[in-house]
C-alpha cells in the first residue's frame, strides 16, 4: 500500500487524474496472464469511459483484450 500511495503522489503531480482504479489479478480464472505479482494503478479522467462503473478490465475497452492481434 505504501508503494501505491507513493506512485499515486507522482502521478497526481505529473498528470492530475480525477481518480484511480487499483487492481490485482490472481490466477488465470481472474484474468492473470503474467504469473508474477504486480498491481495495476490506473489513473482515470472524467469522460475517459462512458460508463466507468464496474471492474477495471473493460473500463478502457481498447486495453481489454491486449493479447488479440
Amino acid at each position: 500500500m505504501e508503494l501505491i500511495a507513493a506512485e499515486k503522489v507522482k502521478l497526481d503531480e505529473e498528470f492530475s487524474p480525477a481518480g484511480y482504479n487499483v487492481g490485482v489479478n490472481v490466477n488465470a480464472a481472474a484474468g492473470q496472464s503474467i504469473f508474477h505479482v504486480h498491481i495495476h494503478l490506473i489513473p482515470r479522467y472524467k469522460g475517459d469511459s462512458s460508463n466507468p462503473q464496474g471492474g477495471v478490465r473493460h473500463v478502457l475497452p481498447d486495453k481489454a483484450y491486449y493479447t488479440r492481434k
